[in-house]
Parts: structure tokens; sequence; C-alpha cells
């Protein structure tokens, strides 16, 4: 009797389900090692496309100015999906508008990939 009470109140996880979780957090993690670069390197284009036009000079820029100023902060933040000639410059209200957009394959498993598709606009 005693021991049939023991085993109701005994709980927690069995070896072979600490394995299933462990391999499951596992390649969740591995997933978002590999994720996490490009939406930083989306975040870091977005960041310099806001500061060009925020630059005190943008309004005077002409188009080949800005597309050379995003090379050289793309050359040190080593963004490597964009250039210059993939920045489409617009003008709305008087105010000089960027935007770019690409698409990032993360290889995952084998022939497994995944494609991001990102569009960053200045502010």
């Amino acid at each position: 009797m005693r021991y049939h009470k023991m085993l109701q109140k005994q709980k927690g996880i069995s070896l072979s389900g600490l394995l299933v979780w462990s391999v499951i957090l596992i390649l969740i993690a591995i997933s978002g090692l590999r994720i996490a670069p490009a939406y930083i390197e989306y975040s870091t284009i977005q960041k310099n496309l806001t500061a060009i036009i925020k630059d005190t000079n943008s309004q005077n820029m002409d188009l080949n100015q800005i597309r050379l100023s995003f090379n050289r902060r793309a050359q040190i933040d080593n963004i490597k999906s964009i250039n210059g000639q993939d920045i489409k410059i617009n003008k709305e209200n008087g105010r000089i508008v960027l935007s770019a957009e690409y698409t990032t394959k993360i290889p995952l498993i084998a022939n497994l990939s995944l494609n991001i598709d990102f569009e960053a606009i200045s502010d």
C-alpha cells in the first residue's frame, strides 16, 4: 500500500524525455544563432540609412554622393547584402527617403534553407 502511494507522489522527467527536450532546445538555439546575424545586418543597414538622412548635408547631396556615403558606411560596418546601387532614393513631402529591399538565404540543414525578405527604410 505504502509503495503504491509513493509511486503516485513521484513526478519528474525521464531520461528519454530529457534527451528529446535537449535535442529540441539545441536545434532552436542553433537556428537562432544562424538567423541572428541577418537581423543584425538589417538593423545596421536601417541605422545607416537613417544616419545618412540626418546628415546635415543630405538635403544638398546628389544621388551619387548619397550612394557613395552609404558604400563608405557599409564598408566600415561590414555590410555584404547590399551596396549603394541597391538603394532607392525618393523625395516625399520635401524630404529625402532612402529604402532598400533585399533577400537573405540562410542554409539550415542539408538542402533546407531559409529565405528572409528585408525592407529597410530611413526614418
